[in-house]
């Protein structure tokens, strides 16, 4: 590398302490508006810095790839999420990736915790009489939820959120059983006191929460389909803080509507930003916009990951967290 500075364009604003790092270290473009690039600004940036540090709300392609320049070498990912970057393409024109993975493990169970509580307790419902002066006093009959204890947790998925999740479950007495490509390690089964299911179809109806912590991939597309969620029990309940098209999520309204369903708690939605009006209304739905690892310490931990793999990258080493494309 030479002597001069990187120059890193960063496409949304990050924490303070971030960018004011960022703009100490590289020669950084950042973002004072933190309006999604357009595709013409993020081909401009593809096309003039050596360094792109993007969000999942930045489609990189392969045709948008393509119109990187030369000088581009190294695409460092604000998140650990990357299925919005193209990385076969990406190392088609000998552009490194890297993303910030295991940072958001904690906060995101804490996430999926909060959201099996408030649908089956019914907090929404309760907070929603309650501020629009409906709530008429306490009544025996009133806000009538479900026990969180002795029931079953089935997880999709026994990554590092996945195991925080059932770290969490078994401290609220829940069961915890789990469909994965593998088991995880006897020992790690042990301490969470979690047991495998090998075919997910099998694990389906013994849960009375179904929690999915799975990346999106093309074999996890529609993962929970209109078949799947018919080997639920109606008195079960769908948690998803993962990726909104593991969903098929016009069967899983049509299972809600259908009281084939006791309700759901979603933190992400399978066309992203835009959430289906049919959702929107219902009681015994929560829904969250994709706040699972909005913690001020997340954030800020994933900027000074971004801020390691580029240094790492311009001392001409290799990044601890470089995505390599799959075989």
């Amino acid at each position: 590398m030479s002597n001069s500075k990187l120059s890193v364009v960063v496409t949304r604003r990050l924490p303070q302490a971030v960018e004011s790092r960022l703009a100490e270290l590289f020669d950084a473009r950042l973002n004072e508006t933190d309006t999604p690039f357009t595709h013409a600004q993020l081909v401009d940036a593809l096309q003039t810095a050596d360094v792109l540090v993007p969000t999942l709300s930045d489609n990189l392609d392969a045709e948008t790839l393509a119109k990187a320049g030369d000088q581009l070498k190294l695409i460092s990912n604000y998140g650990s999420g990357y299925d919005h970057i193209d990385i076969e393409a990406a190392k088609t024109h000998g552009i490194m990736v890297t993303n910030t993975p295991g940072l958001l493990s904690e906060d995101s169970a804490d996430m999926t915790l909060a959201l099996i509580l408030t649908v089956m307790r019914r907090f929404k419902e309760g907070s929603a009489a309650l501020q629009s002066g409906d709530w008429q006093g306490w009544a025996p009959s009133a806000f009538l939820g479900t026990s969180v204890g002795g029931k079953t947790l089935a997880i999709v998925g026994m990554g590092r959120v996945g195991m925080a999740v059932a770290r969490r479950a078994n401290a609220f007495g829940m069961k915890v059983v789990y469909h994965n490509r593998k088991p995880v390690h006897p020992e790690i089964e042990r301490n969470l006191d979690a047991t495998f299911v090998e075919k997910l179809d099998d694990m389906l109806p013994m849960a009375d929460v179904l929690s999915l912590h799975c990346p999106k991939t093309p074999q996890t597309h529609h993962l929970i389909n209109a078949e799947r969620l018919k080997l639920l029990k109606p008195t079960a309940f769908v948690i998803n803080t993962a990726r909104g098209e593991v969903i098929d999520e016009a069967a899983l309204i049509n299972a809600l509507e259908n009281g084939c369903l006791a309700g759901a708690g979603l933190d992400v939605f399978e066309k992203g930003s835009e959430v289906n009006p049919r959702l929107c209304g219902r009681d015994n739905v929560m829904l969250l916009p994709h706040m699972a690892s909005a913690t001020k310490e997340a954030r800020v931990d994933m900027g000074e990951r971004v801020i390691l793999n580029i240094k790492t990258f311009e001392l001409g080493h290799r990044p601890p967290d470089q995505i390599l494309p799959k075989r």
